[in-house]
């Protein structure tokens, strides 16, 4: 079921009005400010559900190449001028996408970063995206000390959908959860 273009209305339009973020406002969800060292330097990162691109620019400017993907051409469009302001154009690559279709085909990513957005038929196929050793940062709406509703994560649901990742750090309260987790590494076996 592909989103609709009403719904795709109301995002540009929420875009729109906020417009272009501030420099100030680049960086990771708060939750994760105190696990910046746990963020790669190198390599490819995905940014799921980019919105304005705040994330994906401070990624890009540890070293990263970002591809980001939102639904609302608004927000790839100030995602764009976000990385062009930043410096960092050359290693962002924004393009429009109805996440309702499921993930963008594409190479493993070292980092795979999702904010506020839920969606649990991309569960899988981003922890199968992730390259080994790879990390994914996610936030979601909760329902824990907030309200119920279908984009809104259960009690212990975030950690239940990626209990393959090896956790680094998780928490839900005030209407959010977030986990920060890492995909393992698994060791040749000798001889095969």
């Amino acid at each position: 079921m592909a989103m609709s273009d009403d719904d795709r209305a109301l995002w540009d339009d929420k875009f729109a009005e906020r417009g272009l973020p501030e420099p100030e406002a680049i960086g990771p969800a708060a939750v994760f400010a105190s696990y910046r060292d746990e963020f790669p330097t190198a390599g490819h990162a995905l940014d799921v559900a980019c919105g304005q691109g705040t994330a994906a620019v401070w990624l890009a400017r540890r070293g990263l190449q970002v591809r980001g993907f939102d639904v609302s051409p608004v927000a790839i469009e100030q995602a764009s001028a976000l990385a062009a302001r930043s410096g960092v154009a050359g290693r962002c690559r924004f393009d429009v996408a109805d996440l309702d279709d499921g993930l963008p085909d594409g190479p493993p990513a070292d980092v795979i970063y999702c904010a506020r957005f839920r969606d649990r038929r991309l569960d899988a196929p981003m922890i199968e995206r992730l390259a080994p050793g790879g990390l994914l940062a996610v936030t979601a709406l909760s329902q824990v000390g907030g309200s119920a509703g279908r984009f809104r994560a259960a009690p212990g649901e975030l950690r239940a959908a990626f209990a393959g990742l090896e956790a680094i750090a998780h928490g839900e309260g005030q209407g959010l959860a977030w986990l920060l987790a890492r995909r393992r590494i698994v060791a040749a076996r000798p001889g095969g």
